[in-house]
């Protein structure tokens, strides 16, 4: 017989199907849309250095969490991504420690922000 926190770790561990009416809401929201909001945040540099303000970069279950995130790069789930390739990039740098200690620095914010920005530009310039 499995354990209550075996049971919560292959919850944790299973991501969402793609809405349906059924699942149940948290705050009227579906667990998808709750995990797709939050893991497109991510492509904000700004936001990842709140997060390193608020510790939560330094926290085991929210280390585990990004890490569990990480099933959004894969399809059927990438397609629900506004902006993929800053989400996606953020992500995987978020499984580094070193990126969670240095994302506090103001210079790697605004670097990653220049980056992003100069990213936008060049690819409206193709058009």
């Amino acid at each position: 017989m499995s354990t209550a926190n075996e049971a919560v770790a292959t919850t944790r561990q299973s991501p969402p199907v793609a809405p349906a009416d059924a699942e149940p809401k948290y705050g009227g929201y579906t667990r998808f849309e709750i995990e797709l909001e939050f893991v497109q945040s991510l492509a904000n540099p700004f936001y990842l250095n709140h997060l390193a303000s608020a510790k939560l970069l330094n926290e085991p279950a929210f280390v585990a969490y990004l890490a569990y995130l990480r099933y959004w790069s894969r399809p059927p789930y990438v397609k629900y991504l506004n902006y993929p390739g800053p989400t996606l990039k953020h992500l995987e740098l978020l499984q580094e420690e070193r990126f969670r200690l240095e994302i506090i620095s103001p210079e790697l914010v605004q670097a990653l922000a220049t980056e992003g920005a100069k990213a936008a530009v060049d690819w409206h310039k193709d058009d």
